[in-house]
């Protein structure tokens, strides 16, 4: 384990020095030919900008997470030379000492909690948790100490983080809630049968309560047949039913039931929304929105698009059933942005 994680490290460093030694081309700058036609710097940024963007991000973390290490070490020393003792001496004085045990009760509590996920002799579950509890409580304390000895200390941090990187998506005759001038849109390209897609729902519905009219909701289809094959067809009939101006009502119920998708399946969520069955029907069987749907998997493969769920925040890139917190941090960035 250790092996791989420093391995990792020491691909991310070789990757960080070739990043710092190539020359960024200039957008207008030809990188190749194809027949006397010129290949730009400026189509290779396009194609690549995403995971390029997510690259220096990850260089970005991993320089800003040595630099605390750096500081809370110097901070540290200077404490523990002020009273004229070792670091881990002042360590065990401020941290190790000012830690209680952990109780039998509070062990008991967690095992029963979660104890679905714990597999193999009860008593040798107990005492990992017993440790891993002890540890969250010594490193709660120690940042907490930290934090004491950061607020009398003059800090200035210059590293900066590297630009934010946008792209353009169209939101174009694409089903949505939110004031169209909200200030934070969120176009989310889903998959009505991915079970990631379906958990991050009640996350988003928290996040539109929390911000209200701040926040527009887009949706886009991104079916992934390899893996769903019933679930495009399920996005065609959800077109259908905001025909009808259902579409989140038809939405929500597909997530309910999914995956079940046969066509009755269909009719029958139709119904169940309050839809004009004949009118659905026929709309789904005509497959009048075949072409909407693959138009927007192909934008979402254009964008970068590899999975399920995928969030672009006002052009954004957030991937995943990501916890409130990561939405959170970038809609209050944009807001802030946006004054």
């Amino acid at each position: 384990m250790k092996k791989a994680a420093l391995l990792g490290l020491l691909v991310l460093v070789l990757l960080i020095g070739l990043l710092a030694a190539a020359r960024r081309p200039a957008a207008g700058e030809s990188l190749a030919e194809v027949d006397g036609v010129p290949v730009t710097a400026a189509e290779v940024e396009k194609a690549i900008g995403a995971p390029l963007a997510k690259l220096q991000e990850q260089i970005y973390n991993l320089r800003r997470q040595k630099l605390e290490e750096i500081i809370n070490e110097r901070l540290l020393i200077k404490e523990a030379k002020r009273r004229r003792i070792s670091v881990p001496a002042l360590l065990d004085a401020e941290v190790t000492s000012k830690v209680t045990l952990v109780t039998e009760q509070e062990v008991e509590t967690f095992y029963e909690a979660n104890k679905t996920r714990f597999t193999g002799d009860p008593t040798a579950a107990r005492q990992q948790i017993r440790t891993n509890l002890q540890n969250q409580k010594l490193a709660a304390k120690r940042q907490e100490f930290l934090q004491l000895l950061r607020s009398r200390a003059r800090i200035a941090v210059y590293l900066k983080p590297p630009p934010v990187y946008r792209v353009e998506v169209s939101t174009d005759g694409s089903p949505f809630k939110g004031p169209l001038k909200a200030p934070v849109t969120i176009v989310k390209f889903e998959d009505f049968h991915c079970p990631f897609c379906k958990k991050v729902q009640a996350t988003i519905a928290q996040l539109l309560s929390e911000y209200g009219s701040k926040v527009r909701l887009v949706h886009r289809d991104f079916p992934i047949d390899s893996i769903h094959p019933q679930a495009r067809r399920a996005h065609e009939a959800a077109r259908c039913a905001n025909e009808q101006g259902k579409f989140w009502q038809y939405h929500d119920e597909l997530y309910t039931n999914a995956p079940k998708a046969e066509l009755q399946d269909l009719i029958s969520y139709a119904k169940q929304v309050g839809l004009n069955a004949a009118a659905f029907e026929q709309c789904l069987s005509s497959g009048k929105y075949r072409a909407v749907v693959q138009k927007d998997v192909e934008e979402g493969n254009r964008l970068g698009v590899t999975g399920t769920p995928a969030f672009f925040i006002n052009g954004r890139l957030l991937s995943g059933a990501q916890p409130l917190a990561s939405f959170v941090s970038i809609v209050e960035d944009e807001i802030s942005r946006a004054r």
